[in-house]
């Protein structure tokens, strides 16, 4: 009984650990940075989106319907833009986005946002907690004023979530995506 009690205990003292060592943190980092607020309350926006995964990329399909769902759900939700009209496009090149932005309606800007990374992470044997993992978002941005004849300006927001002894999987990424451009477009 004590032999029982006593192993029950330190695997108790163990899970605790185990528990308080897998802590997620949050980094995000802006490149060239700072940057100024993308998000404009007042205007109209155009929002052009598209996937360019890694070659090896593993569930294109599913990262892509993460990738969509937290991109509606931050322009739905943040004001961000006083309207928003988001579109999945198959190339953000010049003269794709001018024909895009010609389309349905006034917009007063128009961002692109390329989806380069969004999927979890897990590094085994990395740390001392043997496994540290999280989720990664990565995303190329471009802002400019439709009346504007300046360049857009252009930069990336790479944001993780994660630490030692974590490990998450895909159901966070919707929501992952949508702490990316909330770091990244900063609404109010």
């Amino acid at each position: 009984m004590y032999f029982i009690a006593r192993s029950t205990k330190a695997w108790v003292v163990t899970l605790v650990a185990a528990l308080l060592a897998a802590c997620a943190s949050t980094t995000v980092t802006l490149t060239p940075s700072p940057q100024t607020p993308v998000c404009e309350r007042s205007a109209n926006a155009l929002v052009l989106w598209m996937p360019l995964w890694r070659l090896d990329q593993k569930d294109v399909a599913a990262r892509e319907a993460a990738a969509a769902a937290g991109l509606n759900s931050f322009f739905a939700n943040s004001d961000c833009f006083a309207r928003t009209e988001l579109r999945r496009v198959s190339s953000l090149n010049p003269v794709t986005t001018a024909e895009q932005s010609a389309q349905g309606g006034p917009f007063d800007t128009v961002v692109t946002i390329t989806v380069r990374e969004l999927g979890p992470v897990v590094k085994l044997l990395s740390s001392a907690s043997l496994v540290e993992g999280g989720t990664e978002v990565i995303l190329q941005v471009t802002a400019r004023s439709v009346d504007s004849s300046g360049a857009a300006r252009e930069f990336n927001v790479h944001w993780r979530n994660g630490g030692p002894g974590v490990v998450k999987g895909v159901a966070s990424l919707p929501s992952d995506i949508s702490a990316t451009l909330r770091s990244g477009l900063q609404p109010d």
